[in-house]
């Protein structure tokens, strides 16, 4: 049986590290075992804010890739600004409270001079090329674009009008309600032009993705287009037997960002460590990957320096077994109504990690609803200490009674090969 094939458009690819690489990684690595052959085409040098060279060893050595050169501002930018630029470009973005004149000045060149965002230079070449592309390979009739950076999506609708060909445009989060967005310094024409481009996209495209149901019910007010959630997921891999951590450790694996600075549980944290000799002893916070400086000025704040384990950042093989040697996992999303559809990618991982999980997010979060439907855990609001204290006891109590550990349950739905299935039939159907 001959092999549909798919031109997949992504700016994420290894070498780059971080959630955004593995949600199409995967996918591409699966797809084949479901009749659909990928082509996938990526960015020749991108300035990617984490690298993950071990991510390389997935790709196939039959994959087709295809490339072209994008000029990033990030780049030029951090000729003038240093670190600057690259916290920005990875998401480190300070409170408004505490950011600088030069911060203020980046963020309003990003919202109000690269609109979509700073990948639109790669819009018009990207679309030159791949039009050339597709009419010498006239058998790609499919073509998916997966954003952020959300200027992916401007190429595909361009290829599907010029080309005749299907459009499936993949959200892995939301467009102009994401949480950042109002950290843009967006001018009324600027975030004008955000809300007009997000509409046309959602009425151009054959088929939607999206990574969770509230970003999913959001969209269906926008467009009557046909869209299909599928959720991040987490490969089966084998790392040989993994041996606990001896401390009690609340463990954070990923990048933390000022804004999920959670000031409750670090009060909560400080509060069971003066109240309970054992828990000050035994505890420990366990931190791998990006961390905001906001959020280690905090911990100074309360007094928790000293129960620090900063691993800094890792690959993703080193995290994978940093979350299996933990005691607990900590989750945490921003505290507002604009972040309840975001579903962070390592929920995933830590569910199949099977240590209990600590959720921390605003209400009605749709990470909250997976952790209680695979009973991988428990949640909090960012109002509720006396809760937070409550689940650290009862952990820590099972963890001195060497019962510390969960019963997850539906845990199949979310493995990449069984969404990847589930992906396999909306690009058939398209």
């Amino acid at each position: 049986m001959k092999k549909k094939k798919v031109l997949i458009i992504t700016y994420y690819w290894p070498p780059a590290g971080g959630p955004g690489v593995q949600r199409w990684l995967k996918f591409v690595k699966y797809l084949p075992h479901f009749d659909i052959e990928p082509v996938v085409y990526i960015p020749e040098n991108a300035a990617y804010p984490l690298l993950d060279s071990a991510l390389e060893h997935e790709v196939s050595e039959d994959l087709t890739i295809l490339t072209t050169p994008i000029r990033e501002p990030y780049r030029f930018a951090k000729i003038l600004s240093g670190k600057k630029s690259s916290d920005l470009s990875s998401g480190m973005i300070s409170h408004k409270n505490k950011q600088s004149r030069l911060e203020k000045l980046l963020l309003w060149i990003r919202g109000n001079m690269f609109i979509p965002d700073a990948r639109v230079g790669w819009i018009k070449p990207s679309i030159k090329y791949l039009s050339d592309y597709l009419k010498k390979n006239q058998d790609i009739d499919t073509v998916i674009t997966t954003g952020p950076p959300h200027s992916l999506h401007c190429i595909g609708k361009n290829l599907q009008q010029l080309n005749n060909v299907k459009w499936i445009a993949d959200f892995r989060d939301p467009w102009t309600t994401i949480g950042y967005h109002k950290q843009l310094k967006l001018s009324a024409s600027a975030r004008k032009s955000h809300l007009v481009m997000e509409q046309k996209i959602l009425e151009s495209a054959d088929h939607i993705i999206t990574t969770s149901k509230s970003t999913k019910e959001e969209f269906q007010t926008k467009t009557t287009r046909p869209i299909t959630v599928i959720t991040n997921g987490y490969d089966i891999i084998n790392l040989g037997k993994i041996t606990l951590d001896e401390k009690f450790t609340l463990s954070h694996i990923g990048s933390f960002l000022s804004d999920r600075n959670p000031r409750v549980l670090w009060k909560a944290i400080n509060e069971l460590r003066k109240e309970n000799t054992e828990f000050k002893t035994a505890f420990q916070l366990k931190l791998a990957g990006k961390i905001s400086d906001e959020i280690k000025q905090t911990l100074r704040e309360f007094r928790l320096e000293d129960c620090v384990l900063n691993l800094g950042y890792v690959s993703n093989e080193e995290a994978l077994r940093q979350m299996r040697a933990s005691q607990v996992l900590l989750l945490i999303e921003i505290d507002s109504e604009e972040t309840q559809a975001i579903i962070p990618g390592k929920l995933f991982e830590y569910m199949a990690a099977e240590r209990p999980i600590l959720g921390i997010g605003p209400e009605n979060s749709d990470f909250f609803e997976i952790i209680k439907q695979t009973n991988t855990g428990k949640v909090a609001l960012y109002n509720q200490k006396e809760e937070i204290k409550k689940i650290l006891l009862e952990y820590f109590a099972q963890y001195q009674q060497q019962r510390l550990k969960v019963y997850a349950m539906g845990l199949q739905y979310f493995s990449r090969y069984k969404l990847t299935e589930k992906l396999a039939t909306v690009i058939k159907k398209a």
